[in-house]
């Protein structure tokens, strides 16, 4: 059961995650490809290589909206496609060029963000660097 200072945590870091997400998506507005097919090459650099269903899982959209989205990806050459081993399903990958973009796009919002930082002093670094390690842990269950 959710205490009322547990509550209010979770307000606050969802208001602010909430927030921050909007900020960051500001550096993706160069990239024309937008945030839902940013989101889906992010899955394929990062966590290598996957299905239209593992993809629609992780980004908890329907097969037919993912394979819309896999399928601009693969005409912008960001995404190749082959056969898996039971032929039945198709594996996807992030193509060198979608690499490259994909982390350009991150680099850029790292850029926004360290810029935000800039404004913090350093106990307010630890504090962020704290809270950081704990999300991480509590998303890893």
């Amino acid at each position: 059961m959710a205490t009322p200072e547990r509550r209010r945590v979770a307000e606050r870091l969802h208001s602010a995650a909430l927030h921050l997400l909007r900020r960051l998506r500001e550096a993706d507005a160069v990239e024309e490809i937008g945030p839902s097919r940013l989101s889906v090459l992010s899955i394929l650099v990062f966590g290598d290589s996957s299905t239209i269903g593992e993809l629609a899982a992780a980004e908890q959209v329907t097969a037919p909206t993912m394979s819309k989205l896999v399928q601009g990806l693969e005409e912008l050459g960001l995404v190749s496609r082959s056969a898996a081993k039971d032929r039945r399903s198709a594996v996807l990958r992030a193509t060198p060029q979608g690499r490259k973009l994909l982390l350009k796009a991150r680099d850029r919002r790292l850029e926004l963000f360290t810029g935000m930082l800039r404004e913090a002093g350093a106990a307010d670094l630890e504090t962020l660097s704290k809270a950081s390690d704990v999300l991480d842990r509590l998303l890893s269950r």
